[in-house]
């Protein structure tokens, strides 16, 4: 590690932001997470292996679809000349990350709501895996909004996290690779259907992955919260609903963001995480802000570090 490479490191993960808000993503076969995507429908299918070593294959294609998918990047941030490197390596970054698309794809959902619950029903379908025929305007809206408030560690704070502590080896593009090669399988066979045992390993790998990063981005929600005076529902909510979802890492995001903003987000009979003292449609536009918010305040303190860590090494000569 040199302070150069954590020079380069703050200053890649902005220029990664900007060009997320400029380009989003663009709808194409090659993008490399629709071709990780169509690698791991490949091997993802139960029915192509015996039940008793479903569970082996699983582990063993995670590991080769991290491998796969970070050698790229590992290539990439290894030998590309700093200033190739300092054009080049935003764009892969951005490749890790989803900021301006998962906007989008809420705005959508609230923009379809006003041609009707069937058309929100329809384009909810693209968030979430829920059975949606059944859902009401309010709750096609909390489908839309705790999609998004998963996602802010997710497809936000996680990738991010793992490029700024892998920036460390110099190895910062690999580690947003890896992470978004291990979530996109967790989205992809992380469920208690026929493909449970296959995906086993996928899922138990992002809950450990997203661990950390889940408690930092409620943190900075809170931090957030502060500044909005509603920091202490947001803690109670936090406290009291932060393990009625199933799995250790959501839940408390977004306990955090339904108590902060007042809102409450439903799952039918599943779970109900907040207070409900507004709608979603009245809330709404307080979560998108609230994850503003922590984007660019989480990017700017990783990148602030980076290059004060860079600026300690030099003056210590570490």
């Amino acid at each position: 590690m040199v302070p150069t490479d954590l020079i380069l490191a703050g200053a890649v993960l902005f220029l990664a932001l900007a060009v997320d808000r400029l380009i989003g993503d663009p709808h194409s076969a090659y993008h490399p997470v629709a071709l990780l995507g169509r690698f791991i429908g490949w091997w993802g299918q139960p029915s192509r292996y015996s039940p008793r070593v479903q569970r082996a294959a699983g582990m063993f294609f995670w590991l080769v679809t991290v491998c796969i998918f970070g050698l790229p990047f590992f290539l990439f941030g290894t030998y590309a000349p700093w200033l190739v490197f300092l054009i080049g390596a935003p764009f892969l970054l951005k490749c890790c990350f989803a900021w301006r698309s998962l906007e989008e794809h809420v705005l959508g959902v609230v923009a379809a709501l006003e041609n009707g619950v069937e058309a929100g029903r329809e384009r909810v379908k693209l968030m979430v895996s829920r059975e949606t025929a059944q859902l009401d305007a309010e709750h096609i809206r909390s489908a839309a909004y705790e999609s998004m408030t998963e996602n802010l560690t997710d497809s936000i704070v996680s990738p991010l996290f793992y490029f700024a502590l892998l920036s460390l080896f110099s190895l910062g593009l690999v580690g947003a690779a890896v992470f978004r090669a291990a979530n996109t399988m967790d989205a992809m066979l992380g469920y208690r259907d026929e493909r449970a045992r296959l995906g086993w390993c996928s899922a138990r790998m992002d809950d450990l992955l997203n661990y950390i990063p889940a408690r930092v981005t409620t943190l900075f929600l809170l931090a957030y919260f502060v500044t909005q005076g509603t920091f202490s529902s947001a803690w109670q909510v936090m406290r009291r609903d932060g393990k009625k979802r199933p799995g250790f890492n959501g839940g408390i995001v977004m306990a955090a963001m339904a108590g902060g903003c007042g809102i409450c987000f439903d799952k039918p009979g599943v779970y109900t995480i907040g207070n409900g003292e507004r709608s979603l449609e009245a809330g709404g536009p307080a979560i998108l802000s609230a994850v503003r918010a922590v984007t660019l305040s989480f990017a700017a303190i990783t990148a602030a570090t980076l290059i004060l860590l860079a600026w300690l090494i030099h003056s210590t000569g570490i």
